[in-house]
Protein backbone atom coordinates (compact mmCIF):
# COMPACT_ATOMS: atom_id res chain seq x y z
CA UNK A 1 0.00 0.00 0.00
CA UNK A 2 1.14 3.43 -0.92
CA UNK A 3 0.05 6.58 0.87
CA UNK A 4 0.68 9.73 -1.37
CA UNK A 5 2.42 12.56 0.45
CA UNK A 6 0.11 14.95 2.42
CA UNK A 7 0.20 18.57 2.58
CA UNK A 8 0.00 20.17 6.24
CA UNK A 9 -4.24 20.65 7.29
CA UNK A 10 -4.78 23.82 9.53
CA UNK A 11 -2.88 27.03 10.44
CA UNK A 12 0.51 27.21 10.69
CA UNK A 13 1.62 26.98 14.41
CA UNK A 14 2.22 29.58 16.46
CA UNK A 15 5.33 30.07 19.02
CA UNK A 16 5.15 29.50 21.94
CA UNK A 17 5.73 31.56 24.69
CA UNK A 18 7.92 30.40 27.89
CA UNK A 19 5.28 29.38 29.83
CA UNK A 20 3.24 27.74 27.42
CA UNK A 21 6.28 25.37 26.43
CA UNK A 22 7.03 24.66 30.24
CA UNK A 23 3.82 22.94 30.87
CA UNK A 24 4.43 20.59 27.34
CA UNK A 25 7.46 20.04 28.87
CA UNK A 26 6.81 18.96 32.48
CA UNK A 27 3.56 16.80 30.98
CA UNK A 28 5.59 14.69 28.61
CA UNK A 29 8.81 14.46 31.15
CA UNK A 30 5.91 12.32 33.54
CA UNK A 31 5.40 9.22 33.18
CA UNK A 32 1.93 8.21 32.17
CA UNK A 33 1.04 11.88 32.56
CA UNK A 34 -1.90 12.53 29.59
CA UNK A 35 -1.34 15.47 28.12
CA UNK A 36 -5.30 16.27 28.10
CA UNK A 37 -4.39 19.63 30.28
CA UNK A 38 -3.17 21.30 27.16
CA UNK A 39 -5.70 19.84 24.58
CA UNK A 40 -3.38 16.42 24.06
CA UNK A 41 -6.78 14.80 24.47
CA UNK A 42 -5.10 11.32 25.94
CA UNK A 43 -1.83 11.62 23.96
CA UNK A 44 0.72 10.12 26.55
CA UNK A 45 4.56 9.02 25.55
CA UNK A 46 6.35 6.58 27.53
CA UNK A 47 10.16 5.53 26.62
CA UNK A 48 11.73 1.88 25.87
CA UNK A 49 15.09 1.03 26.13
CA UNK A 50 15.36 -2.27 24.85
CA UNK A 51 19.28 -2.72 26.46
CA UNK A 52 19.77 -3.00 30.03
CA UNK A 53 21.16 0.92 30.60
CA UNK A 54 23.16 2.65 27.90
CA UNK A 55 25.92 1.38 25.80
CA UNK A 56 29.04 2.69 24.01
CA UNK A 57 29.59 2.84 20.39
CA UNK A 58 32.56 4.11 18.30
CA UNK A 59 29.88 6.42 16.29
CA UNK A 60 32.63 8.81 14.42
CA UNK A 61 31.44 12.62 13.53
CA UNK A 62 32.23 14.23 10.24
CA UNK A 63 31.62 17.58 8.36
CA UNK A 64 28.91 17.50 6.41
CA UNK A 65 30.25 18.98 3.20
CA UNK A 66 33.51 20.16 0.91
CA UNK A 67 33.46 23.34 2.03
CA UNK A 68 33.01 22.92 5.90
CA UNK A 69 35.79 20.17 5.53
CA UNK A 70 38.16 22.84 3.57
CA UNK A 71 37.38 25.53 6.62
CA UNK A 72 38.26 22.78 9.34
CA UNK A 73 41.73 22.03 7.44
CA UNK A 74 42.10 25.65 7.66
CA UNK A 75 41.52 25.46 11.29
CA UNK A 76 44.30 22.37 11.79
CA UNK A 77 41.12 20.32 12.83
CA UNK A 78 41.95 17.95 10.65
CA UNK A 79 40.98 14.70 12.44
CA UNK A 80 37.00 13.40 12.99
CA UNK A 81 35.34 15.71 15.67
CA UNK A 82 34.95 14.56 19.19
CA UNK A 83 32.30 15.46 22.10
CA UNK A 84 34.93 17.02 23.51
CA UNK A 85 35.72 19.30 20.84
CA UNK A 86 32.57 20.27 19.39
CA UNK A 87 30.58 20.66 22.90
CA UNK A 88 32.46 20.75 25.51
CA UNK A 89 33.12 18.50 28.90
CA UNK A 90 29.78 20.49 30.59
CA UNK A 91 28.00 19.11 27.49
CA UNK A 92 29.00 15.34 26.69
CA UNK A 93 29.69 13.97 29.85
CA UNK A 94 28.97 12.27 31.43
CA UNK A 95 25.26 10.66 30.11
CA UNK A 96 26.65 11.28 26.29
CA UNK A 97 30.33 10.88 26.37
CA UNK A 98 32.97 8.32 27.99
CA UNK A 99 35.89 9.63 28.49
CA UNK A 100 38.54 6.88 29.54
CA UNK A 101 37.51 5.38 26.08
CA UNK A 102 36.42 8.53 24.23
CA UNK A 103 32.93 6.53 22.76
CA UNK A 104 29.85 7.70 22.65
CA UNK A 105 27.26 6.78 25.10
CA UNK A 106 23.74 6.00 23.42
CA UNK A 107 20.65 4.34 24.45
CA UNK A 108 18.92 2.19 21.89
CA UNK A 109 15.04 3.25 22.37
CA UNK A 110 11.44 2.65 21.60
CA UNK A 111 8.55 5.25 22.33
CA UNK A 112 4.85 4.17 23.04
CA UNK A 113 2.53 7.09 22.67
CA UNK A 114 -0.73 6.71 22.78
CA UNK A 115 -2.74 9.63 21.05
CA UNK A 116 -6.40 9.76 19.79
CA UNK A 117 -7.61 6.45 21.68
CA UNK A 118 -4.67 4.47 19.51
CA UNK A 119 -0.90 2.94 20.37
CA UNK A 120 1.48 3.81 18.60
CA UNK A 121 5.07 2.18 18.78
CA UNK A 122 8.09 4.59 17.15
CA UNK A 123 10.80 2.34 16.26
CA UNK A 124 11.25 -1.76 17.36
CA UNK A 125 15.02 -1.80 18.38
CA UNK A 126 17.21 -4.82 17.17
CA UNK A 127 15.50 -7.70 17.62
CA UNK A 128 16.49 -11.13 19.08
CA UNK A 129 18.00 -13.97 17.17
CA UNK A 130 19.26 -12.21 14.09
CA UNK A 131 21.85 -12.75 11.54
CA UNK A 132 23.83 -9.51 11.42
CA UNK A 133 27.40 -10.19 11.37
CA UNK A 134 29.95 -7.62 11.75
CA UNK A 135 27.56 -5.73 13.41
CA UNK A 136 28.98 -6.25 16.55
CA UNK A 137 26.20 -6.04 19.96
CA UNK A 138 23.69 -6.75 17.41
CA UNK A 139 24.36 -10.74 16.15
CA UNK A 140 22.37 -12.77 17.67
CA UNK A 141 20.99 -10.30 19.82
CA UNK A 142 19.10 -10.96 22.88
CA UNK A 143 16.30 -9.04 24.59
CA UNK A 144 13.20 -8.55 26.48
CA UNK A 145 11.67 -6.39 24.21
CA UNK A 146 8.24 -7.36 24.33
CA UNK A 147 8.42 -7.99 28.39
CA UNK A 148 9.33 -4.56 28.17
CA UNK A 149 6.55 -3.77 26.06
CA UNK A 150 4.28 -5.15 28.46
CA UNK A 151 5.24 -3.53 31.78
CA UNK A 152 4.42 -0.58 29.80
CA UNK A 153 0.67 -2.09 29.94
CA UNK A 154 1.16 -2.88 25.88
CA UNK A 155 0.71 -6.05 24.73
CA UNK A 156 1.85 -6.72 20.65
CA UNK A 157 -2.14 -6.91 19.66
CA UNK A 158 -3.13 -3.53 21.52
CA UNK A 159 -0.66 -1.64 19.23
CA UNK A 160 -2.69 -0.07 16.38
CA UNK A 161 0.40 1.88 14.14
CA UNK A 162 3.94 1.19 14.23
CA UNK A 163 6.50 3.78 12.85
CA UNK A 164 9.85 2.86 11.11
CA UNK A 165 11.79 6.30 10.88
CA UNK A 166 14.39 4.75 9.10
CA UNK A 167 15.38 1.50 8.26
CA UNK A 168 18.32 0.79 9.85
CA UNK A 169 19.25 -2.07 12.18
CA UNK A 170 18.33 -0.90 15.42
CA UNK A 171 15.30 0.79 14.33
CA UNK A 172 12.72 -2.46 12.75
CA UNK A 173 13.82 -5.65 14.69
CA UNK A 174 11.31 -6.17 16.69
CA UNK A 175 9.05 -5.94 13.62
CA UNK A 176 8.84 -9.31 13.67
CA UNK A 177 8.81 -12.51 15.59
CA UNK A 178 10.02 -16.11 14.70
CA UNK A 179 7.50 -18.32 14.28
CA UNK A 180 8.48 -21.85 13.91
CA UNK A 181 11.25 -21.02 11.69
CA UNK A 182 9.77 -18.08 9.67
CA UNK A 183 9.36 -14.40 10.73
CA UNK A 184 6.15 -12.89 10.98
CA UNK A 185 4.78 -9.27 12.21
CA UNK A 186 5.25 -9.01 15.85
CA UNK A 187 2.60 -6.77 16.44
CA UNK A 188 -0.60 -8.54 14.35
CA UNK A 189 -3.15 -6.09 14.43
CA UNK A 190 -1.08 -2.84 13.76
CA UNK A 191 -0.42 -0.94 10.63
CA UNK A 192 3.59 -0.34 9.86
CA UNK A 193 4.92 3.29 8.30
CA UNK A 194 7.62 2.81 6.08
CA UNK A 195 9.32 5.75 4.49
CA UNK A 196 9.19 4.90 0.49
CA UNK A 197 12.47 6.28 -0.13
CA UNK A 198 13.95 3.67 2.45
CA UNK A 199 11.91 0.98 1.40
CA UNK A 200 12.79 1.24 -2.01
CA UNK A 201 16.71 2.00 -1.41
CA UNK A 202 16.86 -1.05 0.91
CA UNK A 203 14.77 -3.29 -0.94
CA UNK A 204 15.37 -5.83 -3.67
CA UNK A 205 14.86 -3.75 -6.52
CA UNK A 206 18.09 -1.59 -5.62
CA UNK A 207 19.66 -4.73 -4.53
CA UNK A 208 19.36 -4.29 -0.85
CA UNK A 209 21.45 -0.84 -0.50
CA UNK A 210 23.05 -1.12 -3.89
CA UNK A 211 24.89 -4.19 -2.25
CA UNK A 212 27.12 -1.86 -0.05
CA UNK A 213 26.60 -4.55 3.08
CA UNK A 214 25.53 -8.10 2.93
CA UNK A 215 23.67 -7.34 6.09
CA UNK A 216 21.05 -4.46 4.30
CA UNK A 217 20.04 -7.98 2.80
CA UNK A 218 19.19 -9.83 6.07
CA UNK A 219 17.60 -6.93 7.29
CA UNK A 220 15.39 -6.33 4.89
CA UNK A 221 14.34 -9.98 4.68
CA UNK A 222 13.95 -10.44 8.32
CA UNK A 223 12.11 -7.28 9.31
CA UNK A 224 10.84 -5.53 6.11
CA UNK A 225 9.51 -8.17 3.81
CA UNK A 226 7.24 -10.13 6.53
CA UNK A 227 5.69 -6.96 6.77
CA UNK A 228 4.59 -6.58 2.87
CA UNK A 229 3.82 -10.35 2.87
CA UNK A 230 1.51 -9.76 5.81
CA UNK A 231 -0.45 -6.96 3.78
CA UNK A 232 0.10 -4.34 7.22
CA UNK A 233 3.26 -2.14 5.39
CA UNK A 234 1.96 1.40 4.27
CA UNK A 235 4.62 3.14 2.06
CA UNK A 236 4.79 6.65 2.33
CA UNK A 237 6.56 10.08 1.16
CA UNK A 238 6.94 13.68 2.43
CA UNK A 239 3.99 14.22 5.00
CA UNK A 240 1.90 11.34 6.63
CA UNK A 241 -0.75 12.33 9.12
CA UNK A 242 -1.59 10.21 11.60
CA UNK A 243 -3.92 11.09 13.38
CA UNK A 244 -4.84 15.09 14.39
CA UNK A 245 -1.97 15.21 16.86
CA UNK A 246 0.50 12.90 15.36
CA UNK A 247 2.71 13.29 11.91
CA UNK A 248 5.20 12.12 10.06
CA UNK A 249 7.70 13.98 7.83
CA UNK A 250 10.29 13.14 5.51
CA UNK A 251 14.14 14.74 7.35
CA UNK A 252 16.62 12.89 4.77
CA UNK A 253 20.14 12.31 4.65
CA UNK A 254 21.04 9.94 7.11
CA UNK A 255 19.52 7.19 4.92
CA UNK A 256 17.29 8.20 2.09
CA UNK A 257 13.90 7.73 3.90
CA UNK A 258 14.93 8.96 7.32
CA UNK A 259 11.69 11.05 9.12
CA UNK A 260 10.64 12.45 12.27
CA UNK A 261 7.54 12.57 14.27
CA UNK A 262 5.97 15.63 14.75
CA UNK A 263 3.36 16.15 18.30
CA UNK A 264 1.15 18.93 17.72
CA UNK A 265 -1.99 19.86 19.56
CA UNK A 266 -3.05 22.91 19.93
CA UNK A 267 -0.47 25.29 21.26
CA UNK A 268 2.02 22.02 22.40
CA UNK A 269 4.67 21.18 20.10
CA UNK A 270 7.14 18.04 20.32
CA UNK A 271 9.34 16.27 17.78
CA UNK A 272 11.12 12.66 17.73
CA UNK A 273 14.22 13.20 15.42
CA UNK A 274 14.63 9.67 15.17
CA UNK A 275 18.64 9.09 14.33
CA UNK A 276 18.41 12.92 13.06
CA UNK A 277 20.85 13.67 16.10
CA UNK A 278 23.38 10.90 17.82
CA UNK A 279 24.92 13.39 20.34
CA UNK A 280 24.25 17.16 21.58
CA UNK A 281 27.20 17.60 19.71
CA UNK A 282 25.20 17.82 16.93
CA UNK A 283 22.90 20.84 18.32
CA UNK A 284 25.51 22.92 18.65
CA UNK A 285 27.51 22.04 14.92
CA UNK A 286 25.10 20.78 13.06
CA UNK A 287 27.49 19.96 10.03
CA UNK A 288 29.01 16.96 12.24
CA UNK A 289 27.04 13.67 11.25
CA UNK A 290 27.36 10.49 12.37
CA UNK A 291 29.52 8.26 9.92
CA UNK A 292 26.16 6.10 9.13
CA UNK A 293 24.97 9.17 7.20
CA UNK A 294 24.39 8.24 3.94
CA UNK A 295 24.04 11.86 1.92
CA UNK A 296 25.99 13.91 4.44
CA UNK A 297 25.43 17.03 2.89
CA UNK A 298 21.88 15.84 2.79
CA UNK A 299 21.81 14.95 6.67
CA UNK A 300 23.26 18.29 7.56
CA UNK A 301 20.41 20.46 5.47
CA UNK A 302 17.53 18.19 7.34
CA UNK A 303 19.19 18.67 10.70
CA UNK A 304 19.26 22.12 10.03
CA UNK A 305 15.92 22.40 9.11
CA UNK A 306 14.66 20.91 12.14
CA UNK A 307 16.31 22.12 14.96
CA UNK A 308 15.65 25.47 13.16
CA UNK A 309 12.06 24.72 13.77
CA UNK A 310 12.16 23.26 17.10
CA UNK A 311 14.11 26.70 18.08
CA UNK A 312 11.43 29.12 16.79
CA UNK A 313 8.13 27.09 17.29
CA UNK A 314 9.78 25.65 20.63
CA UNK A 315 9.62 21.98 20.26
CA UNK A 316 11.11 19.29 22.85
CA UNK A 317 13.43 17.82 21.28
CA UNK A 318 13.19 14.18 21.56
CA UNK A 319 15.88 12.14 20.03
CA UNK A 320 16.26 7.94 19.77
CA UNK A 321 19.42 7.18 20.73
CA UNK A 322 20.75 9.80 23.60
CA UNK A 323 21.72 8.42 26.81
CA UNK A 324 20.52 9.87 29.87
CA UNK A 325 18.50 12.72 29.85
CA UNK A 326 16.60 11.93 26.43
CA UNK A 327 14.15 15.15 25.38
CA UNK A 328 15.29 18.92 25.57
CA UNK A 329 14.39 22.00 23.81
CA UNK A 330 16.86 24.26 21.21
CA UNK A 331 17.99 27.73 21.50
CA UNK A 332 18.51 29.55 18.43
CA UNK A 333 21.41 32.61 18.28
CA UNK A 334 20.83 33.78 14.58
CA UNK A 335 22.42 30.66 12.70
CA UNK A 336 23.47 29.22 15.62
CA UNK A 337 22.14 26.57 18.09
CA UNK A 338 22.22 25.96 21.85
CA UNK A 339 21.27 22.93 24.08
CA UNK A 340 18.65 24.41 25.92
CA UNK A 341 16.53 22.83 29.26
CA UNK A 342 16.59 19.35 29.59
CA UNK A 343 14.00 17.13 30.62
CA UNK A 344 14.68 15.17 33.24
CA UNK A 345 14.99 10.81 32.95
CA UNK A 346 15.10 8.19 35.03
CA UNK A 347 16.55 4.67 33.49
CA UNK A 348 14.92 1.44 35.28
CA UNK A 349 15.72 -2.21 34.49
CA UNK A 350 12.32 -2.28 33.04
CA UNK A 351 13.15 0.22 30.46
CA UNK A 352 13.30 4.08 31.05
CA UNK A 353 10.54 6.79 31.44
CA UNK A 354 10.52 10.43 31.41
CA UNK A 355 9.47 11.66 35.30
Amino acid sequence: MRVRPEKPVGPSPRTLDAAEHLSLMSLIATRYIPFAERGYRGTSVRAITELAGATLAAVGYHFGSKAELLAAVARRATRPITAVQCAGRQIARPDHWEPASDLVVLAPQSWVLRSAGRTVLVDTGAGNGRERPGMGPFHHARSDFLGLLARAGVCPRDVDVVVNTHLHVDHVGWNTVDADGRWVAAFPNAQYLIPAADDLHYGPDNAYGNGAQEVDRLIYEDSIAPIHQAGQAVLWDGLHRIDEHLTLESAPGHTPGSSVLRVVSGSDRAVFVGDLLHSPVQILHPCCNSSACLAPEQAVASRRRILGRAADERELLVPAHFGGTGALEVRRNSDRFAVGPWATASVEKSGSAFE
